[in-house]
């Protein structure tokens, strides 16, 4: 894609936003509910696109973690749907009163939620990413410009036209979402540059992609982190609850950024609860690499280094580290973890509040699988990615966090002494 043709992408983008920010809420949701029965209705096709980028992965040896994230089935498509109606179901943030309030001169004050305009949004091997951004950045008066990667270009071709057809049959601006096609990496740098258009700019994907992001971007961007996710199974831990809990954490799905990466364990119950976690986890094939004091009652166990404790695998791998206490469990994990999702299995109402007062991450948890830092089960609908930074959002990134705000400001004639 030529410079000229990236810059006629976005110009469309910055025409579309006021069409798209003064839609009415009925509007949307109307919008929201057609586009979802029309992927269903259009799923073969979708599939059968996504079919191709799933034997070019195959190809090219994609890793099986990625290529779970990026195959597309009916109930994945199902799944997609009911995203965009759970998004229509939700409140519309825009027009939000924060607060209001009147100043001893007669000024009347109000601090309103408004969009943030034209958001860019670069990521990988997910096509799910395509509709649940389209859902978020739409509902939330956004436009949104997509560059996915080349892994998964057909499937994503496939489903913007879809989109976009669907938005123009109801008389609606269909530039609400576009795709950049051209899968050449230096687009991707000239979209990074494109701040006279875009006002921020989200990567979801690998750490590589991110770094680059961030390093690279003259837009400003929010950060979604990578995931190495630990459980911390207390002294006071029920034990039976934390081998369930393990076991959907690690492996119900490898590929994502809340699987559990990682595991600390209290060196008061490590001789009872070690071989059965040891038990679990050669059931579902995890290759377990654990410290020096936790290696001797792993069957097989390889040996944890440096390295294993700060890696998020996307992998059927854990690593293991024993700890003398819940403070060294919290500096462990503080030390290691992408701020991502951290989670301590105890009975212990008080060493549970100290771990969820001193671990520093997006999303804390008591006797919960890590899996659920996700927009779809806190009720967002679906998410635009896990926000790991501090600044703006934080966690799953739903429609609040795709606005800004603006003060509207109301007098009588008043001049400034």
């Amino acid at each position: 894609m030529a410079h000229i043709e990236l810059t006629k992408l976005c110009e469309n983008a910055v025409d579309a936003r006021y069409d798209i920010q003064y839609l009415t809420t009925e509007a949307k949701n109307e919008a929201l509910l057609k586009v979802a029965q029309a992927l269903l209705d259009n799923a073969e096709d979708i599939i059968e696109a996504n079919a191709v980028d799933v034997e070019n992965g195959k190809k090219n040896g994609m890793h099986p973690g990625l290529l779970d994230r990026l195959t597309l089935n009916d109930k994945r498509m199902e799944g997609i749907a009911e995203g965009l109606r759970q998004v229509a179901a939700l409140p519309d943030p825009i027009g939000e009163v924060f607060e209001e309030f009147e100043r001893p001169n007669g000024l009347k004050i109000k601090k309103v939620r408004v969009p943030m305009g034209v958001v860019g949004i670069i990521y990988e091997s997910r096509p799910n990413v395509t509709p649940d951004a389209f859902s978020l950045t739409f509902k939330s008066g956004n436009v949104t410009i997509l560059k996915g990667g080349s892994d998964c270009i057909n499937s994503n071709i496939a489903i913007v036209k879809v989109i976009r057809d669907t938005l123009k049959s109801l008389g609606i601006n269909e530039n609400a979402v576009q795709l950049i096609e051209d899968t050449d990496r230096a687009v991707t740098t000239q979209f990074m540059k494109m701040s006279e258009y875009v006002d921020v700019l989200i990567p979801r994907g690998s750490a590589g992609l991110i770094r680059a992001v961030v390093e690279n971007s003259n837009i400003p961007v929010i950060e979604t982190g990578t995931g190495n996710c630990h459980i911390y199974v207390d002294r006071n831990a029920d034990l039976e609850k934390a081998i369930h809990i393990i076991i959907n954490a690690k492996t119900q799905r490898i590929g994502v950024c809340n699987a559990a990466e990682s595991l600390v364990v209290h060196k008061d119950i490590k001789e009872k609860f070690l071989p059965l976690f040891a038990k679990a986890m050669k059931e579902h094939n995890v290759e377990v690499r654990a410290d020096k004091d936790s290696r001797p009652l792993i069957a097989d166990a390889l040996e944890a280094t440096e390295e294993d404790f700060g890696r998020e695998y996307l992998d059927y791998i854990i690593s293991v580290k024993t700890v003398n206490d819940v403070d060294e469990a919290i500096a462990h994990i503080n030390k290691y973890n992408t701020g991502h999702s951290e989670a301590i299995i105890t009975e212990n109402k008080e060493t549970a509040q100290r771990f969820l007062d001193r671990v520093d991450a997006a999303c804390v948890y008591v006797n919960v699988s890590t899996r659920f830092t996700d927009g779809f089960e806190f009720g967002f609908g679906a998410e635009i990615g896990i926000s790991t930074q501090k600044l703006h959002a934080r966690g799953p990134m739903g429609l609040k966090e795709l606005t800004s705000y603006k003060y509207e400001i109301t007098g009588e004639g008043q001049i400034r002494p």
